[in-house]
């Protein structure tokens, strides 16, 4: 074996929910080769597992990684003011370098939080493909298209778009969707030129839907229609794309987005920041859409933990319908593994069995806040932190080990993120706003 995982109890996430305590997870060549409760023979690395559970790696299937250069600077505000007032004119000012260091800082914070695949749309889409394959992760990555700025914009996005989908065909760890931005941000052209490159490519297409009332009411007003209406309209709607956010979905909506296969990226931390509302996911599950989580970006949530987003999803769900049982423990965690592995089109993914592609994490259940482990899905629900992860494998490579990450260098990437984030804010006359270039190390 190349791993073994050796005495913990494994929460498979498979489909009989089992729980297994006191389980070794044997891993070779990238894959999960047995679990059972001793297995013989040595490995090239074990894991203590005693005392902790095992998961499936978290899948975070919405975020914009390089947006962690972005975290603290622009807070409490409404979405539109904060993209229109905060967000765009720091980004008009945005370099390669930027964005790169933003994307390792990312791939740090997810993968010593348990996180082994996200999904991201940003710009220079290469920076962030270079971070994740450093950083060991697997990634999902799409351009952001839009064609605010006129046709000759959604020309020349529609081209950088399939120049990253040629060159990471090949990729083990990295793929790439299309990523039209949002139903307001592009014509219907360039929706269904993105759809067509996606269906060409064989690939999924990642869209922004839905995210406050505001944005809808403004979409029936120009188009007579709200935003999954329309879209069902074009003939864009299908089993390709995965939508995030989806706050404000009407019941015709959802039957749409069911009926079509689409996927939804419930993303609850940076809805409740931004005041954009809360998302019925309690029922677009009853619908039967296959619902996953998401962070979004360090600038709307301030954290990538996904353990957060799974707490706060169940707690949303309860009280907007006050019913306790509106979502539980179980389904939450779903939301994170096997749901996430669905909506990005990876099955493989998100469930510990002999087969499954070995990206697992491990979570130390000796802490004060943990203690007693009566029940390890509630546990990891309800108590967990991104912190309490102490080991992590991706692609049955072992990526964090004691808490450590051993692909990344975390002082060298913080110092690299902090100068750059600097850079990026006095370039863009914002100087004022976070990090203070005093505690650039």
């Amino acid at each position: 074996m190349d791993v073994i995982i050796k005495g913990g109890t494994v929460v498979t996430m498979d489909r009989g929910r089992e729980i297994l305590k006191n389980f070794s997870i044997g891993v070779e060549d990238g894959r999960i080769a047995e679990v059972a409760e001793k297995i013989p023979g040595e490995a090239d690395f074990v894991i203590d597992a005693r005392g902790k559970v095992v998961i499936p790696g978290l899948i975070n299937t919405h975020t914009h990684a390089a947006m962690t250069l972005f975290r603290g600077s622009a807070d409490d505000l409404p979405l539109h003011r904060w993209l229109q007032e905060e967000i765009w004119p720091v980004e008009a000012k945005l370099k390669p370098q930027h964005v790169y260091a933003g994307s390792l800082l990312a791939c740090l914070e997810m993968l010593t939080s348990g996180i082994t695949c996200f999904n991201d749309m940003y710009f220079y889409l290469d920076e962030v493909a270079r971070a994740a394959e450093e950083a060991g992760m697997r990634a999902v990555l799409s351009y952001p298209l839009l064609d605010v700025a006129g046709e000759e914009q959604g020309r020349e996005l529609l081209r950088l778009a399939e120049e990253g989908l040629r060159r990471f065909g090949g990729s083990e760890l990295v793929r790439v969707f299309v990523g039209p931005h949002a139903p307001y941000t592009c014509s219907e052209e360039l929706l269904l030129r993105a759809k067509e490159l996606a269906e060409r490519y064989g690939t999924g297409i990642h869209i922004h839907v839905s995210e406050t009332e505001e944005e809808v009411e403004r979409f029936v007003r120009e188009k007579g229609m709200r935003p999954v209406e329309y879209l069902e309209s074009i003939g864009f709607l299908s089993e390709r794309v995965l939508m995030a956010h989806g706050v404000h979905l009407s019941r015709r909506e959802q039957e749409l987005v069911s009926a079509r296969g689409a996927k939804i990226s419930h993303n609850p931390v940076s809805n409740m920041k931004l005041g954009a509302g809360i998302a019925p996911v309690a029922d677009y599950i009853k619908a039967g859409i296959t619902v996953a989580l998401g962070t979004d970006g360090a600038a709307s949530n301030n954290v990538l933990d996904l353990f957060q987003e799974m707490k706060a999803c169940a707690l949303l769900q309860k009280v907007s319908r006050q019913d306790a049982a509106a979502l539980p423990a179980w389904e939450a965690l779903r939301l994170a593994t096997v749901n996430g592995a669905l909506a990005l089109g990876m099955p493989e993914l998100g469930v510990i069995r002999p087969g499954a592609v070995a990206d697992i994490a491990v979570v130390d259940m000796r802490r004060p806040h943990l203690t007693p482990l009566s029940n390890p899905v509630s546990h990891l629900v309800y108590a967990a932190r991104g912190e309490d992860v102490t080991d992590v494998l991706v692609n049955g490579r072992v990526v964090v080990q004691d808490g450590r990450c051993r692909t990344l260098d975390a002082e060298e990437v913080e110092r690299f993120a902090v100068r750059e984030a600097v850079e990026l804010f006095e370039s863009a006359g914002r100087g004022d706003r976070l990090p203070l270039a005093e505690e650039v190390p």
